[in-house]
């Protein structure tokens, strides 16, 4: 191999279960999975001084519109991370928002290193708002917190694409929250499969149960409990509807005290330092791509042409096909991610190798824009109790927007690592046909997708996507009476007409 071809070789996971009026702040959990990375690769933690380039995962709340962005973090969590470690990187960087940013990094780590730009790499990532809203819940100070998170006087660099996820049209109709938007997604698809509202709440039940039992052997699991599919899709106090047709059980847990890291380095670095040739797993292929980035713009609420193509430019990169593919984490913050990634990769919802080696977003924990880095630290376990076996993957930002994909295995590539710039893919989809907007339509008109979203105490927010008469998208509200929401959950609303027209300022779509 060229020296300069990347490789993993350390992984590190922790989970923090203990008192929240003593958890670790922001940087020290960071610093815990870094550790745990050099550890696993086999070095002492000082080792992490070698690292030229840190990467970290943006903090959700760092994210525009944050209710918590008073809460004492690093006001630089790259420079703040290698001060810790006696690092001084040449390249450090924070990430902008999305749930594909590990995978992400991940990517662009390996390129730097092919490059020669980089020889030691720290990715890492974390997520705290388990202790963070008990504190606030509980009134309990964060002055701890407040001393270790020094302030730096610089803003670190970005990387990724900083747009909001919505535009302010979309917003105006909740179009900016997941648990409105996925169950979207979700009921479209139900209704271009033509399955009965019962039929598909228990095949999403079926789908999410095979997850918890994957969670329930995982010693990092938020919640390592096995679920039956009645479990996850019954409607009780404890699993309340959050926004039809997803109970509170089918959606990614955010409130976690978790964080991993992984470290890549070049051939030629990692036999520097020492680490045995068994730890290392190599990126044999990745790519990364955007749908088009606005909901109401997508061609449909089904489909993920990102996630069709980023995965086949990896599977070509890597060299393999689907059938060479042993372990697979498909990115699940909600079923319907799992169902249009499976679909898009080619795999069968009962595939036998299953879809996550850790357990899910919403049961092994979903750590803010962080989840990927547990999938890929978790399947370098698993690559290296079965050498020469391969291990996908998927990485998903906003609302099915962003997408990164890796495949990882022991085996030594046999190519040079190239990865193919983004700008390729992105053309091809940018290029798709897609549906015209209006932002105010009167008229006849027919629902698209819809769902319902619920407070504690039921249901109280109707929302529709649907088409005028001239075939142009737009977004609406219902009425909020109870008779209406309740029976767009009782009986399928796709294809139902209606009249939609403007009241107070926003548009109201009135069902026949």
């Amino acid at each position: 191999m060229d020296e300069r071809t990347p490789v993993l070789i350390g992984a590190g996971q922790f989970t923090y279960r203990g008192d929240p009026a003593v958890s670790p702040s922001p940087t020290t959990l960071l610093k815990i999975a870094a550790e745990r990375a050099a550890i696993d690769a086999g070095l002492g933690a000082e080792a992490l001084s070698r690292a030229d380039a840190v990467a970290v995962a943006g903090y959700s709340i760092d994210a525009a519109g944050s209710k918590q962005g008073t809460i004492p973090h690093s006001s630089n969590p790259p420079a703040q991370l290698s001060a810790m470690l006696g690092a001084a990187p040449r390249w450090a960087v924070y990430s902008e928002m999305g749930g594909n940013t590990p995978q992400y990094m991940i990517n662009v780590l390996a390129e730097r290193i092919a490059r020669g730009e980089t020889e030691v790499a720290l990715a890492v990532g974390c997520e705290f708002l388990g202790s963070t809203m008990k504190r606030l819940g509980k009134g309990l100070p964060f002055d701890d917190w407040a001393a270790v998170e020094d302030e730096s006087p610089d803003p670190p660099a970005r990387i990724g694409d900083p747009r909001p996820g919505n535009s302010p049209y979309e917003a105006r109709y909740g179009l900016n929250r997941p648990i409105n938007v996925y169950p979207l997604f979700e009921n479209a698809l139900r209704a271009r499969d033509g399955r009965s509202i019962a039929d598909h709440q228990a095949r999403l039940g079926r789908l999410f149960s095979r997850f918890t039992e994957v969670a329930a052997g995982n010693p990092e699991a938020w919640f390592p409990i096995r679920r039956t599919p009645e479990d996850l899709v019954t409607v009780t106090e404890k699993n309340r509807m959050i926004g039809f047709p997803y109970p509170k059980l089918l959606n990614a847990i955010m409130e976690v005290d978790q964080s991993a890291a992984v470290i890549l380095a070049s051939v030629k670095a990692a036999r520097e330092l020492g680490v045995p040739e068994d730890r290392w797993v190599h990126l044999h292929g990745c790519a990364d791509a955007n749908d088009l980035w606005h909901v109401l713009e997508r061609r449909d609420f089904h489909s993920s042409p990102a996630m069709r193509l980023t995965g086949r430019r990896a599977l070509e990169m890597a060299g393999v096909g689907l059938d060479r593919i042993d372990h697979i984490d498909l990115y699940s913050c909600f079923p319907v991610a799992v169902e249009v990634g499976a679909e898009e990769l080619g795999l069968s919802l009962d595939d036998p190798r299953g879809f996550t080696v850790t357990g899910g977003l919403p049961y092994m924990g979903g750590p803010g824009n962080n989840y990927p880095m547990h999938s890929v630290a978790t399947m370098m376990g698993l690559l290296r109790a079965k050498p020469g076996t391969y291990g996908l993957v998927t990485a998903n930002g906003w609302y099915l927007t962003k997408q990164s994909t890796g495949i990882y295995s022991t085996t030594p590539p046999s190519r040079p690592f190239e990865r193919q710039d983004p700008a390729v893919i992105q053309r091809e989809i940018d290029a798709m046909p897609h549906p015209e907007v209006i932002e105010a339509p009167e008229g006849r008109a027919v629902v698209e997708t819809y769902t319902v979203v619920h407070k504690r105490e039921g249901p109280f927010l109707g929302i529709v996507v649907g088409r005028d008469a001239s075939g142009r998208r737009f977004a609406a509200h219902t009425p909020s009476d109870p008779a209406t929401l309740m029976g767009m959950e009782a009986q399928e609303q796709v294809g139902r007409t209606g009249t939609v027209g403007q009241k107070e300022g926003r548009n109201l779509f009135i069902p026949d």
